[in-house]
């Protein structure tokens, strides 16, 4: 039974769907009269220390739901990760104000934070409940099947090459395409779903579970340019060679690195730079282009999962009932059930805990270049194969002839468009018109314009 004030964080990277989570746990805790109140924490753990909260029981329904609706972290986040000193600081302040229960949203290191939160109150005989409510774009937490966020930016991943490729196929050359995932290559391969005929992008995938070899990776460029009179590359920011080195520290002339010393890959061109700059030096390519997806990535509006979406909101509110109805700590888990069904679990924090999940090599193409069929179906499932969103591979169709040179008046031969699935959802996120409520930066959706 959950006692005492509840609070609520979110830490790292923002998604698209976080806000879901948010206030999934805020109705559910606010539905239990043993709690004495529901807050928030201004940007993460050091919200926290410098008890910078926000009273959930101020927060009218509608306008709960319309932060749920909305990317990004409403609470705002950090990239605070909290040591044992630390820890002991929010650990004083959660004592001071009676929190009974807390409940904290990211990925690896929010789950180790919550570790040592929980290790401190056993030891001060404090009845502190910690939940990890999960959330990453990179879909690297060991245990869950899939993590809330992971979908979505994985729709956009998907829908961006779709793109790229056409761009590619009207002025041919080679493109370079980084993304994001660190040392999980799932983000990357979500770029496999662009693709609907033979000889579509991205027709070089490179992920950090394989080695990278420059030599061998320029000849698969060479290769599939040769063939195909193009190509287009997804590639992990996290790629390593052999050695275990990341292909972005080993080509760079300055390594740029965060707070905690680890190398800063997200958010910078490095590597696009540097590997367009190695295929123009090394071959006889002339029209060579890179792009870094960045931080589009992680909250982007139009890309959202509703498969995502439900789950995020489901993962706030077990995480309340589990923490009411078992009373333990622990982290909420996603378990894949039969054709397409998932259920909710409560497991060790010890098994989440900063772990990192990477692809199992039944994913992986024997190539090392590209995914296997069995990761495209697992992931349609998640980004709205049985739902009105778009399906990425209904948005493509080819000239149905070859060129030709015109030589009286005639009519161009188009193969047909396949039907598109309409993009009206019940997720309020859509075709929207938006004003800013005056609250945690939740938007007011003009139902007309949906």
């Amino acid at each position: 039974m959950l006692q005492g004030k509840v609070l609520i964080a979110q830490g790292g990277g923002p998604t698209a769907v976080i806000n879901q989570s948010l206030v999934g746990a805020v109705l559910e805790a606010r539905k239990l009269d043993t709690v004495g109140g529901v807050y928030g924490a201004m940007h993460g753990v050091s919200g926290i220390v410098n008890e910078t909260f926000l009273d959930f029981g101020q927060e009218t329904m509608e306008n709960l739901e319309l932060v749920a609706a909305t990317p990004c972290s409403a609470l705002g986040s950090t990239r605070d990760k909290p040591n044992l000193e630390y820890c002991q600081e929010i650990f004083k302040v959660l004592q001071a104000h009676g929190i009974g229960s807390f409940f904290y949203i990211g990925g690896n290191d929010s789950s180790d934070t919550l570790r040592i939160l929980a290790d401190e109150a056993e030891k001060a005989d404090y009845g502190l409940r910690c939940v990890h409510i999960p959330k990453t774009i990179d879909n690297d937490l060991m245990v869950n099947d899939h993590t809330p966020g992971y979908p979505s930016a994985a729709k956009f991943v998907a829908s961006a090459f779709a793109g790229v490729n056409l761009d590619n196929r009207a002025l041919p050359g080679v493109y370079v395409g980084v993304v994001m995932g660190r040392h999980a290559g799932f983000l990357t391969a979500a770029a496999a779903l662009a693709r609907k005929y033979e000889d579509d992008g991205p027709h070089l995938i490179y992920l950090p579970e394989r080695d990278f070899e420059m030599e061998s990776f320029l000849a698969d460029v060479m290769a599939v340019t040769g063939r195909c009179g193009r190509c287009v590359i997804a590639v992990s920011e996290g790629v390593q060679d052999s050695s275990g080195e990341t292909i972005a520290t080993k080509l760079a002339k300055e390594v740029e690195k965060d707070a905690h010393g680890n190398v800063q890959l997200s958010g910078t061109g490095a590597l696009a730079d540097l590997l367009t700059g190695q295929i123009k030096e090394n071959t006889e390519i002339n029209r060579v282009r890179g792009d870094t997806f960045g931080y589009l990535q992680r909250s982007f509006l139009g890309c959202v999962s509703d498969v995502d979406a439900r789950e995020a909101r489901a993962v706030g509110k077990y995480a309340v009932r589990f923490a009411a109805d078992e009373d333990r700590d622990g982290t909420v888990t996603i378990h894949r059930t039969g054709e397409y069904a998932v259920e909710y679990r409560l497991s060790a924090l010890e098994e989440v805990a900063g772990k990192t999940k990477l692809m199992a090599d039944e994913l992986i193409a024997d190539s090392s270049t590209d995914v296997t069929a069995s990761f495209d179906d697992k992931l349609l499932e998640l980004c709205d194969r049985h739902s009105a969103g778009i399906h990425i591979e209904r948005a493509q169709c080819h000239l149905a002839h070859g060129p030709f040179t015109i030589r009286r008046p005639s009519l161009w031969a188009v193969r047909p468009h396949q039907k598109c699935a309409s993009t009206e959802t019940d997720h309020p996120v859509g075709r929207c018109a938006f004003r800013r409520s005056n609250r945690l930066g939740g938007f007011h959706v003009d139902e007309g314009h949906r």
